[in-house]
């Protein structure tokens, strides 16, 4: 395959540590016995406040690779830099029985590649679309989260950021309101979920379909509530759109909103926890109809725009999401996606269909128990009204390079190798091939390599 061909030193590497766990993954057919699963857990020591600080540092670069042409949101044909940094402060308090009110503060400095533009699978989840050489800071998240205990067996919520410790138990209905990022609640998945510590492409991390509401730093207003009954969830949340499609400022009264319902069934198999995860999401908002825009831009002589055909319009879609831990520190996971590709994508990234796969391996394996080793491939596709729109010289939220003539999907093969330097602090080594980037046939392949250190207290 054209992809394998062209892994670069990182992928390269990743897949021969996987392919060294292949004797002991065997051994492990047979499901190793835990002791820890006989013996009763330790209550969790409930808090009553609680702050954490991260901060994440990502070098990026790749070299020249053949284009026939470029537009406004093309990657770059020639070799290329980028560099991000960030860093929160999170403050949580328990003020009642159940209750959580959490804030982070977040500071942000530097550019992705290309200003994060010049693929739909982008290649830094952790870069903000808004990027400046001097820092400036935000007000990310600021939140209030409920939970009502219905009975059943102990589920305590170890601490983590944006979680105090708490006892609790399994059945259970959780409230969330305020400013935060949709996919803190959906679309979750323990083995590629967090561009600070494991894959850092923007469609692995999670569905690329799911258009998520959010501002240009990923978050929004909103409320949800979370079901949980047995290993059953259910949730459903409804959160504010920006103003228009792919804009830094929210609308001031969910005029334009998405609504997100998801059901879960958490289970084991042959011992070893995993998780299904099935949910659909409705944008309503003013949206333009790609092959609306192209015609006018017939008409008139000019680049398709979806700006001047914009109307009040619904834009629905689905995921499906499973992760599977299939030996002790070993987990595959995937997902599919789908939406409505007669429209403009609304606010994450220009991606119609989607599948992915992958495996996380834990270093403990190795007697590395700080490590971790993961690889990833990733295929996207835009609706054929998308490459019409393309083609005719539309620019999309991440895509676009002037014409599209020769159309193909987008192939992403990313692997990582995180190094847990001391606790709390990892450094991390990745290898990202972008295969058709913006589904582009005449450009490409970009291979990205990076280099990410965080830091998490």
């Amino acid at each position: 395959m054209r992809i394998v061909q062209r892994l670069g030193a990182a992928g390269i590497a990743a897949l021969l540590v996987l392919a060294g766990t292949a004797p002991a993954l065997a051994q492990d057919a047979q499901p190793q016995q835990q002791q820890a699963a006989d013996d009763e857990k330790t209550p969790v020591t409930p808090e009553t406040w609680a702050w954490h600080v991260q901060a994440t540092d990502i070098l990026q670069y790749y070299p020249p690779f053949h284009s026939a042409f470029q537009g406004q949101n093309s990657f770059k044909p020639q070799a290329t830099t980028g560099n991000t940094f960030d860093a929160t402060l999170y403050a949580g308090v328990k003020p009642w029985a159940g209750g959580e009110i959490w804030g982070n503060l977040e500071m942000y400095q530097g550019y992705a590649p290309n200003n994060t533009l010049g693929a739909a699978g982008y290649v830094n989840g952790d870069g903000a679309k808004v990027g400046r050489a001097h820092p400036y800071t935000r007000i990310a998240r600021l939140f209030v989260r409920q939970t009502f205990d219905l009975g059943g067996e102990a589920d305590d919520q170890e601490a983590d950021l944006n979680a105090l410790g708490e006892r609790r138990t399994k059945d259970r209905v959780v409230l969330t309101a305020g400013k935060l990022n949709v996919t803190d609640i959906f679309d979750t998945n323990k083995y590629a979920h967090d561009p600070r510590g494991d894959f850092l492409n923007w469609s692995a991390i999670t569905a690329g379909t799911l258009d998520y509401a959010a501002d240009a730093w990923g978050y929004t207003y909103g409320a949800a509530a979370e079901w949980y009954r047995g290993d059953w969830a259910w949730r459903a949340g409804v959160f504010d759109l920006s103003i228009v499609p792919n804009n830094a400022v929210l609308t001031s009264d969910f005029s334009q909103f998405q609504v997100v319902g998801e059901a879960e069934r958490r289970f084991t198999w042959e011992g070893h926890p995993g998780a299904v995860r099935l949910a659909g999401f409705v944008t309503r908002g003013g949206m333009g109809s790609y092959d609306d825009a192209v015609r006018l831009a017939i008409a008139t002589g000019r680049p398709a725009d979806t700006a001047l055909v914009r109307r009040y319009r619904s834009r629905p879609g689905v995921y499906l999401n499973v992760e599977q831990e299939v030996a002790d520190g070993v987990g595959v996971f995937g997902r599919l996606g789908f939406d409505d590709g007669s429209q403009e994508s609304y606010e994450y990234t220009d991606v119609d269909r989607t599948a992915q796969a992958g495996v996380s391996v834990s270093g403990a394996r190795w007697g590395r128990k700080g490590d971790t080793v993961g690889a990833a491939v990733v295929v996207n596709q835009i609706s054929a009204a998308g490459q019409r729109y393309l083609n005719a010289g539309g620019l999309g939220i991440l895509v676009g390079d002037g014409r599209l003539p020769h159309p193909g999907d987008e192939h992403i093969f990313e692997a990582y190798y995180a190094v847990g330097l001391a606790k709390g602090v990892t450094l991390s080594f990745d290898n990202q091939l972008v295969a058709n980037p913006a589904y582009n046939r005449d450009r490409g392949p970009v291979d990205v390599v990076s280099l990410r250190l965080h830091l998490e207290r």
